[in-house]
């Protein structure tokens, strides 16, 4: 039984960021263009800070791929912090001759105070520089990674913002996906996304923050990943456990989430389609709003989540907080940040999704190269219609 699993190292403003990839199988055609492309989507959107005209974020592949082909051992990533020129004294990883300034003002929202108190610090910088969102650009890079695999099957990822700030976008099937991209916001709104700027404008003057709404789509995701034989390997869970391990993610739901929830079952649940309809896939459902996975397992359909992104805790008219020396008030830490990182979220999103389906297809599909996956999830598909009459 194949996994995808993958580990991430390093500090927002140390050398750079580490990442481990296991269990891709070998034989993928795998380039460095292949994860760069949504490091570069991660780091756009409006309302993004400084520290994004700094940084342009490169994935080297160190290790596990030869000629292009990955080998099937371990893959091994690096990612620079270009900003590490303006900290070398202050994540010196050797002990240096000048004082260091510690960070005392704890910051409401963030890892700041629980970080602190469980592993002992004096210094909260010893948390906030792992406890940053920058981690996220490693996931991302092993999203890319998840997403190659996946793209040998047919399965395609897109996600759009929800909302901002309280401004809802209308969402018009089918969705313009190519329109979200050029979106500054990623909606497909336009009438939204002047209203979501207008939004971040604001919190921006008043030294404040906003959050919002993101929906990942996923298509092209076979029947039977995931299991509803034991709880962790449900598919909803895991998707849900690895949403709300992104920083800032609130909330998660799965096709109609909590809208379900005021519904009659008559208007909720999905209607199995007789064989006359079913187009080019079998067991296909009049409509979706289980988000493509029930009893922990994907139906076929388009996987859809949503999830809700807390507005960040940095900043720029801090709040009334504590010092950790003392325990006296004092206004909360701030550092360069963000006003907005949703439209950023919803590619963090994506990556996440991707690791765990990725995770979930070789845990079905197996196979130690690309070739025996593919006979595996081939040969799977040619048993999967009517089971016919059983004596």
């Amino acid at each position: 039984m194949g996994h995808f699993r993958f580990l991430t190292a390093g500090e927002s403003h140390g050398k750079g960021l580490t990442v481990i990839v296991e269990g891709v199988p070998a034989g993928l055609p795998l380039r460095e263009a292949d994860i760069d492309r949504d490091l570069r989507r991660r780091q756009g959107g409006y309302g993004r800070g400084g520290r994004m005209k700094i940084e342009q974020d490169h994935a080297e592949i160190t290790a596990g791929v030869r000629h292009g082909r990955t080998l099937g051992s371990p893959i091994a990533l690096w990612i620079r912090n270009r900003d590490w020129e303006n900290w070398t004294d202050r994540m010196a990883v050797e002990p240096v001759d000048v004082p260091v300034e510690r960070v005392t003002r704890l910051r409401p929202g963030h890892a700041d105070l629980p970080g602190a108190i469980k592993y002992g610090f004096d210094d909260v910088r010893n948390v906030l520089e792992r406890a940053s969102a920058r981690e996220t650009t490693a996931r991302v890079a092993a999203g890319g990674i998840a997403k190659r695999l996946l793209e040998e099957f047919g399965v395609s990822f897109h996600s759009w913002t929800v909302s901002i700030g309280g401004v809802r976008a209308e969402c018009r099937e089918p969705i313009d996906w190519e329109a979200v991209e050029r979106s500054p916001v990623r909606t497909p709104d336009p009438e939204a996304e002047r209203a979501m700027i207008a939004a971040i404008d604001a919190a921006r003057a008043d030294g404040d923050t906003v959050g919002g709404e993101v929906e990942v789509r996923v298509s092209g995701v076979p029947i039977g990943l995931g299991s509803y034989v034991q709880w962790d390997r449900k598919l909803d869970g895991r998707i849900a456990q690895a949403i709300c391990s992104i920083n800032a993610f609130k909330g998660v739901s799965i096709g109609a989430g909590f809208e379900a929830a005021a519904l009659r079952g008559s208007q909720v649940h999905d209607v199995i389609l007789p064989r006359s309809e079913w187009g080019e896939r079998p067991w296909r459902h009049a409509t979706n709003r289980h988000g493509g996975i029930e009893g922990g397992i994907s139906t076929g359909e388009e996987i859809v989540v949503r999830a809700a992104v807390k507005p960040i805790p940095t900043l720029a008219h801090p709040l009334p907080s504590v010092d950790l020396d003392t325990g006296e008030e004092v206004r909360a830490h701030y550092e360069r940040s963000d006003v907005c990182v949703v439209p950023a979220a919803g590619v963090v999103a994506e990556a996440m999704v991707a690791i765990v389906l990725a995770d979930a297809f070789l845990e079905k599909f197996g196979g130690d190269s690309l070739a025996e996956t593919r006979a595996n999830y081939e040969h799977f598909l040619s048993t999967i219609g009517p089971r016919g009459r059983r004596e």
